[in-house]
């Protein structure tokens, strides 16, 4: 049995006889426990001297005295009735009460100890876990087997030495202020190093113990050392830290590049000096990836990371394209799906520094001789692959770092993966948002307009804002803002439907109240739709609900008045020519949606060249400003902005109102307006009766001549004389005939009837019919739009196209 008695500890009283030996050897106290040990009375044995009791005193060195200090001696002392009892015996100097020296002695039988005694010093120097003892000094004392063998010194060569003469300095350092700290403290420490035992040894990460080694009197006398190997426990720790800064760091965007330069960041210096990230070019375009393993493959860098400042290992840079090798191990890991480890050297890796001099000098250069090449693996597809390098750290890739960049590999390309499908998705959506958006805005006389439109850039996905400029008869212009409550490919879907029916609606020339009418009940339509598809299909989302905004803006050139109509929708903003900005009073109006409320619309006069400026609310509400405060700043923009180019002022608005990533769509759209002075206008009252045909032929005539459009003149009379001839016959009066000139010649004849003619086909043997089939054929478009005091036949002539 060991003797696990510490150094300066006695055994425990009520297990061991005591006894008081003074400088003679004179036995001066004795305990119950000897007496019970021994067989003599207190009386016997005080007094008398302590050789009397020794049967053999060769473990006390021949003296008559005990001077072992603490040690533990196995010896034989004669019992009272003569027999030989074999006992350990501790010897502790003291001094008695006038401070002459004395000794304290412990006596434990032998047969508590066991058969086979070790004592506590051979315990101590057959230690295999590295412990050692110093004094006060930090000298050292003793050191067990364990020690010997981690330092490569033996007992002898360390004894009287420091740690700074022992251990790396980076080491010892650490060491010895933890023992200085325990010599004051008197309380244990326990702290980490990591570094070399001695040169020739690998690098681990020691648990360093220090513990107080106390005298009878309380004094520190020494220190315990211990040591333990936890390099295995610390890379583990490492390797889940590591790990979870994969799971935590990387895939914080949906953007491929940022990604994997994430993936790069997180493991540079932890597992590696040096990192490539190299992804099939599709991929970066959000395309699923295709790779060919023929010839040498192109890869594009999607990042890479150093521990050297600036990353001069890199032979492209982010974004470019590096070729490898047909037979290089990027490529078959391309190939295979395989992750590999290599050393330089290697049969593979000198083919490839041979097919590829250029590398070949930069592995040279930066002394790389460990790597692993890792592939980008996420739902069975290969998107890339990683190579990972080691330069300035000497230990070499194990089989451990190949898992583990594996692993690494795995979870960032799950991330990448992710933000490749939401590339794809989100440049699908933006198409179809694209698609159902005007691509440019018509030419017209009405208005010069410029516009903008930015999808989101968040998660949220696309939304479904959208504008529009549709020509309207008699030369006027609609400007149409709307935004679909919600993103993603149901808000752009919805957002082109109504559009489309914006258009369509807008085409038979309705007022714009009754336009937003029909648009309710549409959105209404297509809301019940939604909830019936949902009952059907349950695995679809649920439907939130089908809300939109709308605001119809209607500008006529020839009177400059404004009609408008919103359905729940920020007004619109006006500039004047003089350089003073206010909102439009068009009442709100219930949202697209809601049903059965009305909307009412709002008319006013603009001064010629007055700015409209229609946007939908994520132009407004950043996110330090709610939507007030938003107008505010809209308003103040507008009165200092540069208003002589649209284009330039769309630029400024969107820069001085949205952050660099906007959490909403904006649409936005701004339109000067112009107006058609009476030079351009003519207008005759005519009386309902068929006489007055001829006369109106007769002033179109002339007024086209002033005008110098000879060219449409036939035209023109034939088209006048077949709308002239049906309001005189089938409608009531008054009838006025008006000509307006822009970049159509424009025949408008308005009656008090609000009956709208009908286009038919004639048979061969009716006398009438033909008079709107010849306008339709004549003009390039045609058509009847109702007031509230009758309707108005209009049809413009395209003028024939003069050489320049």
């Amino acid at each position: 049995m060991v003797d696990s008695t510490p150094l300066g500890a006695a055994p425990d009283p009520a297990n061991a006889a005591t006894a008081v030996v003074d400088a003679q050897g004179i036995v001066t106290a004795w305990s119950a426990g000897a007496e019970r040990l021994l067989g003599y009375a207190r009386e016997e044995a005080v007094g008398s001297p302590v050789t009397r009791l020794i049967v053999s005193d060769a473990a006390l060195g021949g003296r008559s005295h005990v001077a072992l200090h603490g040690y533990g001696a196995t010896t034989l002392l004669r019992h009272r009735d003569g027999r030989p009892m074999p006992v350990q015996v501790h010897a502790y100097p003291s001094v008695d009460g006038e401070g002459r020296a004395q000794q304290l002695l412990v006596v434990v039988p032998s047969h508590q100890l066991g058969p086979d005694l070790v004592s506590a010093d051979e315990a101590f120097a057959q230690c295999q876990l590295p412990v050692m003892v110093y004094d006060s000094a930090l000298r050292a004392v003793r050191a067990s087997a364990g020690a010997v063998r981690e330092l490569g010194l033996n007992e002898q060569q360390m004894g009287g030495r420091r740690v700074t003469d022992i251990l790396p300095p980076h080491i010892c350092r650490t060491v010895e202020d933890g023992m200085r700290r325990v010599l004051v403290t008197g309380e244990a420490e326990r702290f980490h190093v990591r570094g070399r035992a001695r040169p020739e040894a690998r690098e681990r990460v020691w648990s360093i113990t220090v513990s107080p080694l106390t005298t009878a009197a309380g004094r520190v006398g020494y220190l315990e050392l211990s040591a333990l190997d936890v390099t295995e426990q610390h890379l583990a720790r490492e390797r889940l830290t590591l790990l979870n800064d994969i799971s935590a760091q990387v895939g914080s965007t949906l953007d491929v590049t940022r990604t994997a330069q994430e993936m790069a960041d997180v493991a540079v210096g932890r597992l590696a000096d040096f990192i490539t990230i190299d992804l099939l070019d599709s991929l970066v375009r959000g395309v699923e990836p295709r790779h060919s393993t023929t010839g040498r493959v192109p890869l594009r860098r999607a990042a890479h990371q150093s521990v050297l400042p600036g990353v001069p290992e890199a032979l492209v840079e982010p974004g470019a394209v590096d070729d490898y090798p047909e037979d290089s191990p990027p490529v078959r890991c391309l190939a295979t799906g395989r992750a590999s480890l290599h050393r330089i050297g290697d049969a593979t890796v000198r083919g490839w520094e041979q097919a590829d001099p250029e590398r070949a000098g930069v592995v040279r250069k930066f002394g790389m001789h460990s790597l692993l090449i890792v592939p980008l693996r996420a739902r069975g597809i290969t998107l890339g692959v990683a190579v990972l390098v080691r330069h300035r750290r000497e230990d070499p890739f194990t089989e451990d770092d190949l898992l583990l960049a594996e692993e690494i590999a795995a979870r960032a390309a799950v991330a990448v993966d992710n933000a490749r499908r939401y590339t794809l998705e989100r440049g699908t959506a933006l198409a179809l948002q694209r698609s159902l958006l005007p691509r440019r805005i018509a030419a017209q006389d009405a208005v010069e307009a410029a516009h903008r439109y930015l999808p989101a850039r968040t998660r949220a996905g696309l939304g479904g804002d959208w504008f529009d400029v549709i020509p309207l008869s008699g030369a006027r212009v609609a400007l149409v803002v709307g935004d679909v409550v919600g993103h993603g490919l149901r808000a752009s879907a919805t957002m082109g439907r109504l559009r489309t029916a914006v258009r369509t609606l807008a085409d038979v020339d309705l007022p714009a109240d009754e336009l937003l009418t029909h648009l309710d009940d549409l959105v209404t339509h297509l809301a019940a739709e939604e909830d019936s598809t949902a009952e059907r299909e349950p695995d679809l989302e649920d439907s939130t609900g089908l809300v939109a905004t709308c605001l119809y803006l209607v500008y006529d050139p020839v009177s400059r008045r404004c009609t408008a109509a919103s359905a729940g929708h920020p007004p619109p903003a006006v500039r004047t020519s003089a350089g003073s900005a206010e909102f439009a009073g068009v009442p709100p109006g219930p949202p697209l949606g809601v049903g059965g409320l009305p909307f009412e619309p709002f008319e006013w006069e603009l001064p010629p060249g007055s700015l409209l400026v229609l946007y939908t609310d994520g132009l407004l509400q950043g996110t330090d400003h709610d939507l007030g405060r938003g107008l505010a700043l809209l308003r103040r923009c507008l009165e200092r902005a540069d208003c002589r180019s649209l284009e330039a002022m769309c630029d400024d608005l969107i820069h001085s109102l949205l952050p660099a990533q906007p959490e909403d769509d904006v649409a936005l759209l701004v339109a000067r307006t112009r107006a058609l002075d009476t030079g351009r206008v003519a207008a005759w009252d005519l009386p309902s009766d068929p006489a007055a045909v001829a006369d109106a032929r007769a002033d179109v005539l002339a007024r086209l001549e002033a005008w110098h459009l000879d060219e449409v003149a036939f035209t023109a009379e034939l088209v006048v004389s077949e709308l002239v001839t049906n309001a005189i016959r089938y409608g009531q009066p008054p009838i006025q005939l008006r000509l307006i000139r822009e970049s159509a010649l424009i025949c408008e004849v308005f009656d008090g009837s609000g009956t709208a003619p009908h286009l038919r086909r004639a048979r061969t043997f009716d006398e009438g019919g033909r008079g709107l089939l010849l306008v339709a054929q004549l003009a390039r478009r045609w058509g009847t739009r109702h007031h509230a005091q009758g309707k108005t036949i209009w049809a413009e002539i395209e003028p024939p196209h003069r050489d320049s």
